[in-house]
């Protein structure tokens, strides 16, 4: 699970995420494509949990009015440590997938 070929397709597509996002910093109405719904699930999810159940993520216990409560620092951390667990796990399928294909071209 933890072997270099995991990583690196991790890193590929971590990597690949951040180059789709970075034009986005130079150029907002990057965003408004549909590239933009990429660069938003991962934020929205947390509103997702919110509502699953999970407590603490939004401030204010998600109660801010007619507004969006943002996420607490806790809300944050979890949404980078779901999204890369995701990642990971794609990463660790793509790279078994990989592994079985390489060892029956050899047989």
């Amino acid at each position: 699970m933890l072997d270099p070929r995991t990583l690196k397709v991790l890193f590929i597509l971590v990597a690949g995420y951040m180059a789709l996002l970075l034009p986005g910093a130079v150029w907002p109405a990057y965003l408004d494509s549909p590239v933009g719904i990429l660069a938003v699930i991962p934020f929205l999810s947390v509103y997702l949990f919110h509502n699953i159940g999970i407590p603490g993520l939004l401030e204010h216990n998600g109660l801010c009015g007619w507004g969006w409560c943002a996420p607490t620092l806790f809300g944050w951390v979890f949404i980078v440590l779901f999204w890369l667990l995701v990642a990971w796990l794609l990463a660790w399928l793509v790279a078994h997938v990989l592994m079985a294909r390489k060892s029956s071209d050899k047989a």
